[in-house]
């Protein structure tokens, strides 16, 4: 798999991303603890060699998982992480920067992000100078080698780089979900971010195994993705009944389609979520898929109606 930058770093990471969300449980539903381990090391072998995670995926427990997956192999991998929006005063951000090197089992973090801005879902607003300077410091201190923000607004990206070097944005981004386009997505074109897009495979949908009468179990969050809600999922459905000929072109499943889809746009690289070996090595195939720009064009056309259903909410879910 051929790598990339991270934005203007030496620091190359793989196009397709293991995700780790899932790792957490919570917020999931049927998540092994022992076959996500198997996963993780599987995408190492398959040539994904960038994992995200996050501080509050399980409270810790998936960072934690991570850390063990990859302790004999840590010299091989890019490790991202990230520090909620309730944790964004100077001294919070220190200790839960201590807490995720715990939890991984590392000495240094290779991407630290802002998980969600300050006040977002209720927590305390914090002086984005005050946050940028606690994670300047901890730069300075070999404690993570770049910085991050996810879920950033133009506006707030903006702002967060007038007090330091920030190198990626990490949206949700889709054929079917294309909010950063309208917002950020010029602006880290401009000064060279990286796109990690998370959901590049929409939760699953734009895989195709989720029909008409899908019920998610209890403890699901995407029971709450508003792709999977009226009047979007009959759109969803009809757009991809359009992208099945692409996929059987380039003799791939619709999943693979929509991850070379995102790895195809300028600058961006798609965190895929796996949850066993199989699914893993799928993810992987989907960097070797070279769409022609005809197909993009079409993908284009096909994918437009579903946006076109969704209002300027940036939020994938509806909580």
């Amino acid at each position: 798999m051929q790598l990339r930058k991270l934005g203007h770093t030496d620091i190359m990471i793989s196009p397709v991303i293991m995700g780790t969300w899932q790792a957490g449980r919570d917020m999931w539903a049927d998540v092994d603890d022992g076959e996500t381990t198997r996963a993780i090391q599987a995408a190492v072998d398959e040539g994904i060699t960038t994992i995200d995670t996050a501080a509050v995926y399980g409270k810790g427990h998936s960072e934690r998982v991570v850390g063990k997956a990859v302790a004999e192999r840590r010299h091989e991998v890019v490790i991202a992480t990230k520090v909620f929006a309730n944790e964004l005063r100077h001294d919070q951000i220190q200790a839960a920067c201590e807490r995720s090197l715990k939890n991984l089992g590392t000495d240094t973090i290779d991407l630290f992000q802002i998980h969600w801005p300050s006040g977002t879902f209720g927590s305390p607003v914090v002086p984005i100078e005050e946050t940028m300077r606690a994670l300047n410091g901890l730069k300075d201190q070999g404690k993570i080698r770049a910085i991050g923000v996810s879920n950033f607004s133009r506006d707030q990206l903006a702002e967060a780089l007038a007090f330091g070097d920030i190198v990626s944005l990490q949206p949700p981004y889709s054929l079917l979900w294309r909010h950063v386009e309208k917002d950020a997505l010029p602006l880290c074109r401009d000064k060279g971010l990286t796109i990690l897009a998370y959901s590049p495979m929409a939760q699953g949908i734009l895989t195709g195994k989720f029909g008409p009468g899908h019920r998610f179990k209890r403890g699901d969050h995407r029971r709450a993705n508003r792709l999977f809600q009226e009047p979007v999922f009959t759109r969803v459905q009809e757009a991809l009944e359009g992208l099945k000929p692409i996929a059987a072109r380039y003799a791939i499943s619709l999943g693979q389609l929509a991850l070379a889809w995102v790895i195809a746009q300028p600058g961006a690289c798609a965190i895929a979520g796996a949850r066993n070996e199989t699914q893993v090595r799928q993810n992987a195939r989907a960097a070797d898929v070279s769409l022609t720009p005809e197909d993009l064009a079409e993908m284009d056309r096909i994918g437009r109606p579903v946006a076109a259903v969704l209002d300027d909410n940036p939020v994938l879910w509806k909580w």
